[in-house]
């Protein structure tokens, strides 16, 4: 018997309020939807941020085609070969040599060659056994002026250890050498676009006379290396961490964790931090504070009470942005995401306490196939994020991923600001939200 599916079907299991909802993981895992807004990155996008790169994939034809769309949608074709790997394969005893052999024939025909390659490697592989370690080898050997970074597409291992995409922001720096450190440069690791100039970060490290080396300013492959001589190395973005963390201690320097946070204490705390581990005279941040809180009270007296809904590609700290908000009279419905990271732990506890009725939504719960474009309210809303302006249909959206550069107090007044433009210009949602990869190239525009 057909049964007909309306806008308002039971949504048990793709939401909960958050009074009644556990921590990290509000929702069980299944069948998964993916939505279509496309603006976060992928590894595909963060390979590219090293500068004199080529990638090449060695992949089943299936994921191959995902990985090539997005190097032609960057338009960065010339920047990515591929090794296709077919079933016969797995059992012909050659899978190392094949590879080898494939990736010297492609870097034989480069008429130029690059400085670097990212090798990716497949969950098939690691099925199969094969040995990265002496294809990698081989190739260092015939190829020496190529730095050669061992990199992987598995899916299939996203739910232990590493993510792919904390992986992959770590083996961004894997061809890094310790060059002599020099006192005055500094390293922001792994985030995927510079931060703001404006944060007190940049400003603190610029007004002392301090080098920042960021990736995602790196002009080429020299410039890159040169990160290596960095004294402190700084995480920001909570994937980046992990590979920060890394590179710190393999080249035995200072670490400092200095996350997106919209929590005055947190980032007072970290400030302190910060002036004390480069030696600087002390902040006091009350001018900042008193600027956050005048952009918080001019953002509420523009967007007024109209309904807020934030997900997590906007900014790893969802349930910290929406704490924000509600604590400075925003009226916030609803957070989207299907996992909270630990450093939500106390926000979480406080929304449960205190805004026990706002709503936890999933993204890739199968029900929520049903729940784009709007079909589930016609109330007016103010997104935050892409997948919130997909799944609530409206134009009114903050268009950022991770956290679009903004740090600090100077991020919320950032965050303010957006809102307030989000509010004023109604943008095309299908037409913004298509395009792969926030602020790289595309060839769609």
């Amino acid at each position: 018997m057909l049964k007909k599916l309306t806008p308002h079907q039971d949504m048990s299991g793709a939401e909960i309020k958050i009074k009644d909802a556990v921590f990290p993981s509000p929702f069980e895992t299944g069948l998964e939807f993916s939505a279509p807004a496309r603006g976060p990155w992928n590894i595909v996008h963060t390979g590219m941020l090293i500068p004199e790169s080529h990638q090449i994939f060695a992949c089943a034809r299936g994921c191959l085609r995902g990985v090539i769309l997005t190097a032609a949608e960057m338009n960065a074709m010339n920047r990515m070969s591929w090794v296709s790997l077919e079933e016969n394969d797995l059992f012909s005893g050659k899978m190392e040599s094949d590879l080898e052999e494939s990736c010297a024939h492609i870097l034989e025909q480069m008429p130029g060659k690059p400085k670097a390659v990212l090798l990716f490697i497949s969950c098939v592989h690691l099925f199969a056994g094969f040995d990265f370690t002496i294809v990698l080898e081989h190739l260092q050997e015939r190829f020496p002026q190529i730095d050669f970074i061992d990199c992987y597409m598995h899916p299939t291992m996203r739910k232990s250890g590493l993510t792919p995409d904390q992986l992959m922001r770590q083996q961004l720096f894997a061809p890094l050498k310790p060059l002599p450190e020099n006192k005055t440069a500094v390293a922001i690791l792994g985030n995927d676009r510079p931060a703001d100039p404006e944060s007190f970060l940049c400003n603190t490290l610029k007004n002392n006379g301090l080098q920042l080396y960021d990736i995602t300013l790196c002009k080429d492959y020299e410039e890159y290396r040169k990160i290596g001589e960095s004294s402190l190395m700084i995480a920001t973005y909570p994937p980046a961490k992990a590979g920060a963390e890394h590179l710190a201690k393999r080249m035995n320097r200072k670490f400092f964790y200095f996350p997106i946070s919209y929590s005055y204490a947190e980032n007072a705390g970290n400030q302190k931090k910060l002036i004390d581990l480069l030696g600087l005279p002390s902040v006091d941040p009350e001018e900042q504070i008193k600027k956050a809180e005048e952009a918080l009270a001019n953002a509420k007296s523009v967007i007024g009470d109209m309904a807020i809904e934030i997900d997590y590609t906007s900014t790893p700290r969802p349930l910290g942005l929406a704490r924000l908000l509600l604590e400075h009279g925003f009226n916030v419905k609803r957070v989207y995401a299907d996992v909270f990271i630990g450093e939500e732990k106390e926000d979480f506890e406080y929304l449960k306490a205190n805004f026990p009725e706002l709503i936890l939504t999933a993204t890739v719960h199968v029900k929520m196939r049903f729940s784009g474009k709007g079909i589930r309210t016609e109330e007016p809303i103010l997104a935050i994020g892409q997948k919130a302006a997909y799944f609530s249909g409206t134009g009114k959206f903050v268009n950022i991923v991770a956290g679009g550069g903004a740090h600090g107090f100077e991020g919320i007044v950032r965050m303010c600001e957006w809102m307030i433009e989000a509010f004023q210009n109604e943008k095309n949602t299908p037409e913004v939200i298509k395009l792969k990869g926030l602020g790289c190239e595309s060839c769609l525009l």
